[in-house]
């Protein structure tokens, strides 16, 4: 399927679209913003309601006055949006509003130290290190096992389950990977969980814009127990994210933000915090955030998740076919698949650092992209295949060449016009690479 010029009606969505940026000619070009893993640039709609809004901010549940009300009415009512914008019965969930997934991640970590500090956490080789590094200080984490093209070995988590006897309490796994793209099959693997006494969570931040994600489907062996995800990569860059997870499991021990906002009572003697989510969201809540990731739901609701996941697949599986095609590029994962994936490709040129490439794309055409292991450190390792003493290389020589890839990531608002830009950057850097290694070699010096 062609979509022909739908990219065109989806980028007047877009705040900044079609800005200018200088190249090293002297000239402007319109940016290529191929770097929407990392974030992506806000909705109109979302500028919008933040102004629209802008008169009527006040505090929130701390004010009587009428937009204190109002903005409390607001922040209140997003949590029942939000839950239904991934099928959550609030009867049972509750939507607790932080910074970013890492923060939601974070704070997951010790909600569970409070109700299991002894117990295994399986997480895998493919997580982001926001997913891996909140685990390791407080329990046993093991990780499940990758096929030789980056896949998540969901017979390695069943292994895994068994050989802990119920000792495992929560396998917690990224939906989508930020350097394959991959999709795990989440509802599959939280029905293994739950079977051998599991939770699970899903790092969404790279999957909930890109696809729908259900937390209840048919069968509720399938229930997702916790999801974590960022406005930011869901066009709404203010500051905010939400941990969602049954209201049971924050009940216990101390909040890991301690402040206002979070008890019933305090005297000099004792606390008694208050209820879920309220005892986890210290201190003045971002309500402008709130109203961002509000009006960026509408408008992916009212694009549809089912339309934007079909768009991008088109725009990957167009990309990758002629990114295939350039010698001496190398693209890690199974590069014909495209239907369970999101729109991420990476790669690498033969002879050139992934730096260089990435400065060359950005310098010389305009081209944003993302260079290096994307906070994913582990993951790339497997890819790459990089032995221990590589990576004692790594840590003991400042000058050695340090690993990585590049990443071409999409968002609704690409065009095929724009890949074919970038495809035929590819193939002149891939030609010419014996000039770029000399021409940005000073420049990675000085970094």
């Amino acid at each position: 399927m062609y979509f022909g010029n739908l990219d065109k009606g989806y980028r007047s969505l877009i705040m900044g679209a079609d800005t200018k940026v200088p190249i090293e000619n002297g000239r402007f070009v319109t940016a290529i913003n191929f770097d929407n893993a990392a974030t992506t640039p806000p909705f109109v709609s979302v500028i919008n309601e933040v102004n629209k809004f802008a008169p009527w901010y006040s505090s929130v549940h701390r004010g009587s006055g009428y937009k204190s009300r109002l903005s409390s009415d607001l922040f209140e009512s997003a949590r029942l949006r939000v839950l239904n914008f991934v099928n959550a019965d609030p009867e049972k969930y509750t939507a607790i509003f932080v910074k970013n997934t890492t923060e939601a991640l974070n704070k997951l970590s010790y909600c569970f130290y409070n109700n299991h500090k002894d117990c295994v956490i399986l997480s895998s080789y493919m997580e982001h290190h926001s997913n891996d590094l909140p685990w390791r200080d407080k329990f046993k984490v093991e990780y499940i096992d990758i096929t030789e093209e980056g896949r998540l070995q969901v017979s390695d988590l069943e292994k895994r389950l068994i050989k802990h006897k119920g000792k495992v309490k929560l396998v917690t796994i990224t939906g989508a990977s930020n350097v394959t793209g991959y999709k795990n099959p989440i509802h599959e693997i939280a029905a293994l969980s739950h079977k051998y006494g599991a939770q699970i969570c899903v790092d969404g931040a790279q999957l909930i814009p890109h696809s729908s994600i259900d937390m209840m489907p048919h069968t509720p062996l399938e229930n997702i127990d916790f999801l974590a995800f960022s406005a930011h990569k869901m066009y709404a860059p203010f500051g905010t994210g939400v941990l969602i997870g049954p209201k049971d499991m924050f009940e216990r021990g101390d909040p890991d933000y301690k402040g206002g906002g979070t008890v019933k009572i305090v005297t000099k003697d004792f606390v008694i915090w208050d209820e879920a989510p309220y005892r986890e969201e210290a201190g003045s809540p971002n309500i402008i955030g709130v109203v961002a990731l509000l009006a960026a739901i509408n408008t992916l609701e009212a694009v549809s998740m089912e339309n934007i996941e079909s768009y991008e697949q088109e725009l990957t599986g167009y990309a990758a076919e002629k990114i295939r095609h350039i010698p001496d590029i190398t693209v890690y994962g199974d590069s014909y698949s495209k239907d369970d994936k999101v729109g991420i490709i990476s790669f690498n040129i033969k002879g050139l650092h992934h730096e260089i490439v990435a400065e060359a794309l950005s310098r010389e055409v305009g081209i944003a992209v993302r260079n290096g292991c994307f906070c994913a450190q582990p993951y790339i390792q497997k890819i790459l295949n990089l032995t221990s003493g590589d990576i004692k290389n790594i840590i003991d020589n400042a000058y050695f060449p340090r690993p990585g890839m590049v990443r071409i990531s999409f968002g609704l608002y690409n065009s095929f016009e724009e890949i074919d830009k970038a495809i035929n950057a590819l193939q002149w850097i891939t030609a010419h690479r014996y000039r770029y290694t000399e021409k940005y070699a000073s420049f990675r010096r000085s970094r």
